[in-house]
């Protein structure tokens, strides 16, 4: 009989790495075969077949195989004395990814806070042409104008990796790359946004305890759509008194001071929306 073993399982494509075959033949007593017993050693890649002849040696034999420069399934058995063992299967994936360019995809260029900018990879291959394996991942990393760094990630499909981030809400400059970490990067990406918002409304009502800002147009005059963030920042004697942040519905957002927190006095407001600021001095709240 034969005893055969295999391993790793999976190697990279290249010729440098390597899966080792182990042979065991025995007696139908268990016991061992003399040193110098043939032992054929069988793989089929892609459209190659090979066999090869190795020789026991204390017991057993064995032989290297290695890959090839291109990826996919290489499959081995070996045979001795009209012994054939079973079928092995060896993976031969993908060395590492060399560098890739990436594309945007998005509906239009304005910072309205609401629509998707979608990021593609080219097909990552080794530098032997081969495709990555699915499953690959690939960070992309955003840093617009202030120097703020905003990341989102994605894993590779048939070689490709998509990922996705919201539009600022405000006119910015964003540089994308993208990485698959400490192996492969990308080209710089530049992607301008245009702003919305170049004005705002703000009204004070009863007593100037409720504030509505708004409407909030888009860039066909449209209501922006829901959930663009307002800050309300309120100073006494230039410092902060309170902070409140709220969310557009229908293009408005509404703010109401309550009397246990802002006193019947003299205030200064700041009200930040889109990148825009308005202040209001010397308001009295009674």
């Amino acid at each position: 009989k034969i005893e055969t073993y295999i391993g790793p399982p999976s190697i990279e494509a290249g010729g440098s790495d390597y899966t080792m075959l182990v042979v065991i033949p025995t007696d139908s007593l268990d016991n061992p075969i003399t040193n110098n017993t043939l032992v054929s050693a069988k793989y089929q890649f892609l459209e190659t077949q090979e066999e090869k002849d190795i020789f026991t040696k204390n017991l057993i034999a064995y032989k290297k195989i290695y890959s090839q420069n291109e990826s996919g399934r290489m499959l081995v058995s070996s045979e001795c004395l009209n012994f054939n063992s079973k079928e092995f299967t060896i993976n031969i994936g993908a060395s590492i990814p060399t560098n890739f360019t990436i594309s945007d995809k998005r509906s239009h260029d304005h910072a309205d806070g609401n629509q998707i900018t979608s990021f593609l990879t080219s097909v990552i291959k080794d530098k032997h042409g081969n495709m990555v394996s699915d499953g690959t991942y690939v960070n992309f990393f955003i840093t617009n104008k202030n120097g703020n760094i905003l990341k989102t990630s994605g894993i590779t499909i048939g070689g490709i990796a998509t990922s996705q981030m919201i539009h600022p809400d405000h006119e910015d400059v964003w540089s994308v790359k993208a990485y698959v970490n400490g192996m492969a990067e990308s080209n710089v990406l530049t992607l301008n946004y245009k702003q919305v918002i170049n004005d705002f409304e703000v009204i004070f009502t009863n007593n100037n305890r409720e504030i509505t800002i708004g409407p909030l147009q888009s860039f066909m005059k449209q209501m922006i759509p829901d959930g663009l963030q307002v800050k309300l920042t309120i100073y006494k004697d230039n410092l902060p008194v309170q902070t409140l942040l709220n969310t557009s519905f229908n293009g408005f957002v509404d703010f109401s001071l309550k009397p246990d927190v802002i006193k019947n006095d003299i205030y200064k407001f700041s009200i930040t929306t889109a990148g825009l600021e308005k202040t209001f001095e010397n308001k009295k709240v009674w």
